[in-house]
């Protein structure tokens, strides 16, 4: 039996070579006009691009036919249990097992200014516990926007308390948390959750796991810099790979892999034992299923290591060179609109994103195109660049915007439709994954270095302002979809009966948001085209 097709796995090569192609042609432009690279590491780059296509084909094929398969089995066995006390303590094992694998997070915590195993634990138990959290949210119909009211405002509140160094990384660790192993399995276990659910808007319910997820490290890490304080906060840049000729390159890709493997082994191989206990307590699966998901785990494991090794080899030493080559010139301000486009591009080429995309699609009806999601996380990750350049080279708190962004982003919940709102948060949780780690982080930090700034304060919080705009620009989208939606109801008099359905739903009315979401999907579907 093929259980899984070469078409297939053609098909999803095919699609990440469309993700990354944009960035790789604008790092090509770049390196034939302003910002000339030295052919080690522009031969490197192309190099990387090639691992990561190939690596994010693999492992978006992965991802469908294993670690989303394992995350809606447990969703729904947790809750089928009805045992609230069960169903916490396995939420919070999963999320400290599937954090702690997270590669990015890795990548973060060598940077921090406190110990590396204390921070991997920190931000782990911290996404244990809220995934806890986010999954009684579920069960008992609990509105997002208010579990969402009440952890920003402690994080804002902690803020202004935080060592202004300390403060960024903090941010930060809540947008590495939600990478390429954790979105695919935390948001099909919500997934699980919502469709053995009672309640009528189980759809709408099963997004929003990852924004509360991306809470709990946030307010741990600070919660440990208010109590030992921070005595170092002296940054040691990474040495860029540089090769002398094409035999070093390939020995230097060579010799990386088995560190990646070992990395992506160590997190992956608990969550495989941990699911086949699992099932093997509440209800075995089929031969066939097993085996389904076993092959789709390699084919995850294969991906994230050609990923890891292309991003972190070819893509981290471009763009450490490109900040500092721009910062340096006669036109250091130029890095503020080349950042934008970056960040615009790089969006599409995190592997997570598509897979919020495909679950949004069909969660929505296609309510929610993927292009439409994905172009709007873009302007929210392209202004998100340009601000994070500017506080490069300037030096300018990232205080003001975090408490001014989810500010908005918070009261924007209160008057869009929630599916707009949960998927809003969750995409500023995908949109800051590797590529975000390991490209526009080491842009800001050059840059930042060759304007003479405090990389712990000036250049980190990258990810966090990643993770933030996100969730602004899709709710305004939502926000423009509800007053069009209502313009057209109102001019619409001849279709009375699916009219008035929907006003009686209107949030105005007192009724479920959730229930009002709902209803216009399944309105915009059969008797308008919006």
């Amino acid at each position: 039996m093929k259980l899984i097709r070469n078409t297939n796995l053609i098909d999803k090569v095919k699609e990440a070579l469309l993700s990354i192609m944009p960035i790789t042609l604008i790092v090509l432009l770049l390196s034939f006009t302003i910002c000339p690279l030295p052919n080690d590491i522009f031969i490197s780059f192309f190099i990387g691009a090639i691992l990561m296509t190939v690596g994010i084909g693999l492992f978006s094929l992965g991802a469908d036919t294993s670690m989303t398969q394992m995350g809606t089995y447990i969703g729904t066995k947790l809750t089928s249990s009805r045992k609230i006390p069960l169903i916490i303590l396995i939420a919070v094992m999963v999320g400290i097992l599937i954090t702690a694998s997270e590669p990015d997070l890795q990548v973060l915590a060598g940077y921090t200014p406190i110990d590396t195993t204390l921070f991997v634990i920190a931000v782990s138990l911290g996404v244990g516990l809220f995934l806890a959290v986010a999954i009684i949210q579920i069960i008992f119909n609990i509105k997002l926007k208010y579990i969402l009211l009440v952890g920003y405002g402690i994080i804002l509140i902690m803020a202004f308390f935080v060592d202004p160094a300390f403060l960024p990384v903090a941010f930060d660790a809540g947008g590495v948390t939600t990478g390429a192993m954790s979105v695919p399995f935390i948001m099909s276990i919500g997934a699980g959750i919502a469709a053995i659910s009672s309640q009528k808007s189980g759809n709408n319910n099963s997004f929003g796991l990852m924004s509360v997820c991306s809470m709990g490290p946030v307010i741990v890490v600070m919660i440990i810099g208010l109590i030992m304080g921070i005595d170092n906060t002296t940054y040691v840049p990474e040495i860029a790979e540089s090769f002398t000729n094409s035999q070093e390159m390939g020995q230097i890709y060579l010799s990386s892999l088995p560190e990646y493997m070992a990395d992506v082994g160590m997190g992956l191989v608990p969550i495989l034992l941990f699911f086949f206990l699992f099932q093997l307590i509440m209800g075995k699966l089929g031969k066939n299923e097993l085996i389904k998901i076993s092959i789709g785990a390699l084919y995850t494991f294969i991906g994230i290591v050609l990923f890891l090794t292309g991003v972190n080899v070819g893509f981290m030493s471009v763009g450490s060179y490109i900040g500092k080559t721009m910062a340096s010139s006669d036109w250091p301000w130029l890095i503020v609109p080349v950042g934008i486009i970056l960040g615009y591009f790089i969006t599409s080429a995190e592997p997570a994103v598509q897979v919020l995309e495909k679950q949004a699609e069909v969660a929505t009806s296609g309510m929610i195109p993927p292009k439409l999601l994905s172009n709007t996380m873009a302007i929210g990750v392209a202004v998100s660049t340009g601000i994070a350049m500017i506080r490069a080279l300037t030096g300018i708190s990232m205080l003001p915007f975090i408490v001014a962004g989810y500010a908005i982003a918070v009261g924007l919940s209160f008057i869009v439709p929630s599916i707009f709102t949960s998927i809003a948060f969750d995409a500023g949780g995908v949109a800051s994954g590797t590529m975000t780690a390991t490209f526009l982080l080491p842009l800001a930090v050059g840059v930042c270095e060759a304007s003479g700034g405090n990389v712990m304060t000036d250049a980190f919080g990258v990810i966090a302002l990643v993770a933030m705009t996100p969730a602004i620009s899709i709710q305004i989208v939502g926000w423009i979809y509800k007053i069009k939606l209502r313009r057209s109801l109102s001019t619409a008099e001849t279709v009375q009966e699916p009219i008035s359905d929907i006003v009686e739903l209107d949030e105005t009315n007192g009724k479920p948001d959730e229930e009002y979401d709902t209803e216009i999907i399944e309105f915009d579907n059969d008797k308008t085209d919006l």
